[in-house]
């Protein structure tokens, strides 16, 4: 039988993209990867489709189906994996930096960050990876992996840690800064802060880390994302109107180099706001549980959250720099314990207080689903996945908790975490590895555009000079406070 169809020549490539009335369709179509289709011959009205290679199929688009999260959602999820206690460390920042200058950062490092995330996202997609260890694997191989697995077990870990510090600073106190409990009831056995950090762990988040899926923590991060807001509502309010009254002093807009200390202490923040943005160690979890997935969905989720996160940084940092001054703490919760000088100010100093300390309860289980997603598969490589075995992930998140809450005892606050973890494993995380991916596998292929390509070298190198800068101004200030 004769037939209209020709074959189609051995070499030939075919382009796959998403049809998706709802998204617009990708700015870089060179990231969609092509393949080769060998010969198709029609003959007497049977096709023969000769070794078409199903293995060298990325994953552009799946179905969709009734489960999953939708874009609110993931916005949500995304949003509370990057709003968590990095954003009470920011008006200690901008005290360093002046207000010019740290609210630059706050947007440049928002705009580095959200090209990282598209470059993951787009990366994971073509190698097919579930996580981010399998996408660094597939790029640099196993030994790489290993390390960023460490190091988002470093980070995580680290991110707890301070959550618990927080909240036992809010709640039972600390040397400097009396704690609810203590402001209501007076001293008692709530003083031990060991005992108040224990029973909220055990009460409230542990029923939520035992979740074993990502989606299922969609309302909650919607509702920390709520809370996040009402602290930057109420701390931007009272800013303003003390600003009105001429009650607050002229902030400094830049740096302050007229001392060693001021040096130093531009040095180690830088890190701390790198360490602002990461999120890394969740977009794929979150990719996978994206209902309808594509990768045009999950960057415009990226991008939606960029925008929000940026928001309420430069409103939070510049609003508690203008209200505390150069007595801005390096957790500035810890300075909403004194009278603010308007109406209501111990009504809203334990709106703000307690508000976070309920934000903060609701962001822990997301960082920890990540930490808890990469010790098992580092340790139980090979197994059966995490989310079919309920005693495999019960005993991992009880053995964490354990010991973040030990490092919490540990830890004097949470100035010296954030500078080590920013200066080092955030911005491995968040910069290096994502930058190294992309470059590694654009030998491989047309993976880059020409302009995707230099900034991704500009944010290996930013990245890389971040990392010693922190690093040393770390040590050095250690060594002057121990000398």
């Amino acid at each position: 039988m004769d037939s209209s169809y020709t074959a189609i020549p051995r070499g030939s490539f075919l382009e796959l993209q998403t049809q998706n009335n709802d998204e617009s369709p990708s700015k870089n179509p060179s990231f969609v990867p092509k393949f080769p289709i060998e010969s198709i011959s029609v003959e007497d009205g049977d096709v023969e489709i000769h070794d078409v290679d199903d293995d060298n199929f990325p994953l552009i688009y799946e179905e969709s189906s009734s489960n999953g999260s939708g874009i609110s959602g993931a916005v949500f999820n995304l949003t509370t994996s990057i709003i968590g206690a990095g954003i009470m460390a920011l008006p200690a920042t901008m005290k360093v930096l002046g207000v010019l200058l740290g609210t630059s950062l706050i947007v440049v490092m928002g705009v580095i960050s959200e090209f990282s995330i598209e470059l993951l996202v787009r990366l994971s997609v073509l190698r097919k990876a579930s996580s981010y260890g399998e996408v660094v694997e597939s790029a640099l191989g196993r030994p790489a992996s290993i390390l960023a697995e460490i190091c988002i077990i470093i980070n995580n870990a680290g991110i707890l840690v301070v959550y618990l510090i927080i909240m036992g600073d809010v709640l039972s106190g600390s040397s400097n800064h009396l704690g609810v409990f203590v402001q209501w009831l007076g001293n008692g056995v709530w003083d031990g802060r060991w005992l108040v950090v224990l029973v909220i762990l055990v009460f409230c988040l542990l029923p939520l880390c035992l979740l074993r899926k990502i989606e299922s923590l969609s309302f909650p991060s919607a509702v920390s994302v709520a809370l996040a807001v009402v602290f930057v509502v109420v701390a931007g309010t009272i800013a303003l109107v003390k600003l009105v009254e001429g009650r607050i002093q002229t902030p400094r807009l830049g740096p302050d180099f007229g001392s060693r200390k001021a040096i130093l202490d531009l040095l180690v923040v830088i890190p701390i706001m790198t360490n602002a943005y990461i999120c890394h160690f969740n977009i794929q979890p979150i990719y996978n549980e994206l209902q309808g997935r594509s990768p045009q969905k999950m960057i415009r989720v990226g991008r939606i959250t960029t925008v929000i996160c940026v928001v309420v940084y430069a409103l939070t940092a510049v609003s508690g720099y203008l209200l505390f001054g150069d007595d801005t703490e390096s957790d500035v919760l810890t300075n909403f314990d004194e009278d603010l000088g308007i109406r209501f100010s111990l009504v809203l100093n334990y709106v703000v207080r307690i508000g976070y300390v309920l934000h903060l309860i609701l962001v822990f289980p997301v960082i920890h689903f990540s930490l808890r997603q990469t010790v098992d598969a580092l340790a139980f490589k090979g197994w059966t996945p995490l989310v079919e075995s309920g005693k495999r992930s019960a005993a991992l998140t009880v053995v964490l908790l354990i010991l973040i809450y030990l490092g919490s005892t540990m830890i004097p606050n949470i100035w010296v975490a954030f500078k080590f973890t920013g200066a080092t494993t955030a911005v491995s995380l968040g910069f290096i590895f994502p930058s190294l991916i992309a470059l590694r596998l654009h030998k491989q292929g047309e993976v880059l555009l020409e302009g995707e390509r230099t900034l991704s070298w500009l944010m290996l190198v930013m990245a890389v000079l971040v990392s010693a800068i922190g690093v040393a101004g770390n040590v050095y200030s250690l060594k002057g406070e121990s000398g």
